[in-house]
């Protein structure tokens, strides 16, 4: 198969938009627990502890049913996996309403968890998919673009379920602070829990809608163990004989977790530090309007003036310094700037603390770390490229339970101190990305 023929690449613009749209929903699918975990919180009068319990549900399906992906993948196509996945985000979406309904935090949980098994499978066969249409060097330009699409929705999907769900908050948290009778504070959270039907709702029917147009869509399957029996891989008998490929998953599940850390966090400190919901409910979108700004380099830089592994050492040596200017920097020193909210394209003034804005800028460092590992870790793996997709789909594990970590650790020391949990998180992806090359293949 010929990668970097003209007729190829135009052969492959439809089926990558097609995949960007998918990227966009699971930005937006992934990129909502921002804002859900304060509201659950909340709803379900949790600790800090128990609400990360959000990102552990949605996550370690990923670890759980990566593997099964792969062999259902084998089984039906690239197509129509990606259809069943989009089913079984629709389920998970449903359960939604019966959980908020009894304002279940078991129920929120397996319905995340539904969601994110869906997720699963869709990641498993989509990451690769966009690896494969394409030459092997330029493969993080293309999921740079991706991630574009995938952050663009994350930046909407918090503002969007907080703006429904979080509408008068102020007012909403000052009435359950003044509710001395339990059935009117009762009353007060189920009409909270209630907000979320609506949001779930229109998701489910969106994902429906998406599952029919990609199972009647022409997308070209990839004979991936067709064309990787020429491959060097042929000498090994086993997955585990390629150390850059294992080395990846160890360093995908560390970023994983820092970028979830970033992302679901950042709202909920600034919720800790005072500031209100009016300016906290952006600052998830904040992180990864820096995210997109990292795409857009990528984009223009890699490979013709950024190698993938350069790119990558960038990435973690950036995040280790924000992650310590935001850990030092005093949380009394706050400032004002110019925002937008993209859900009304209006222009608003964010109060934002600046160990606010350190955490917010780890989207920057984030941005090229998925686009540079896929590559560097999929090299030369051949007819294990299936396997090893799935292998590191199970390394999004990392943001189940680093975040939930992080939660133990806030109520342990604060909120703020908390954020030092990425600092080993970034040297091992450091690591990585210096030893990546040296390694061999085992034989």
């Amino acid at each position: 198969m010929t990668h970097a023929s003209t007729s190829s690449q135009k052969n492959n613009f439809v089926p990558l938009l097609i995949i960007g749209i998918l990227f966009f929903v699971f930005g937006f699918v992934t990129w909502i627990n921002g804002a859900l975990i304060p509201i659950l919180k909340t709803t379900c009068q949790l600790s800090d502890f128990m609400s990360y319990f959000v990102t552990f549900a949605f996550y370690i399906s990923y670890f759980v049913m990566a593997l099964p992906s792969s062999w259902i993948l084998k089984k039906t196509g690239f197509r129509n996996g990606m259809t069943i996945g989009l089913l079984v985000m629709t389920a998970g979406a449903l359960i939604f309403i019966p959980a908020a309904l009894e304002r279940s935090y078991i129920v929120f949980l397996i319905g995340l968890f539904t969601i994110g098994t869906g997720l699963a499978l869709l990641q498993t066969a989509v990451n690769p998919y966009v690896t494969i249409l394409g030459p092997l060097e330029s493969a993080a330009k293309r999921i740079s673009i991706m991630g574009i699409a995938n952050k663009f929705a994350g930046v909407l999907a918090p503002v969007v379920l907080a703006s429904v769900v979080l509408k008068n908050a102020t007012e909403l948290n000052e009435q359950l602070a003044l509710a001395t009778d339990p059935a009117v504070h009762a009353q007060l959270l189920d009409e909270l829990s209630h907000r979320l039907i609506f949001p779930y709702l229109l998701m489910a029917g969106f994902l429906i809608a998406l599952a029919i147009f990609i199972r009647f869509t022409h997308l070209p399957e990839i004979a991936i163990d067709e064309e990787d029996e020429t491959q060097k891989s042929d000498t090994k008998k086993t997955v585990f004989a390629f150390p850059n490929l294992i080395f990846g998953v160890i360093a995908l599940f560390f970023y994983v977790g820092v970028e979830v850390v970033a992302g679901d966090t950042i709202i909920r400190y600034g919720d800790s530090l005072g500031i209100t919901m009016d300016s906290a409910k952006y600052f998830t979108s904040l992180m990864l309007v820096f995210m997109v700004v990292g795409y857009f380099l990528g984009v223009a830089l890699i490979p013709k003036y950024l190698s993938q592994k350069n790119a990558l050492i960038a990435c973690s040596l950036s995040g280790i310094v924000f992650t310590l200017m935001a850990v030092f920097t005093s949380t009394q020193l706050n400032f004002s700037m110019p925002f937008i909210d993209f859900t009304t394209f209006q222009g608003i003034e964010l109060t934002i603390p600046y160990t606010v804005l350190f955490v917010a800028l780890l989207g920057l460092s984030n941005s090229l770390v998925w686009p540079a590992i896929w590559p560097l870790a999929l090299e030369g793996v051949g007819r294990f490229t299936k396997t090893g997709s799935a292998m590191l789909i199970m390394a999004i594990a990392g943001g189940a339970t680093i975040p939930l970590l992080y939660g133990y650790l806030a109520e342990i020391t604060s909120t703020q101190a908390a954020y030092w949990i990425c600092i080993p998180s970034y040297l091992i992806i450091l690591i990585f990305a210096l030893s990546v090359h040296r390694k061999k293949q085992i034989t």
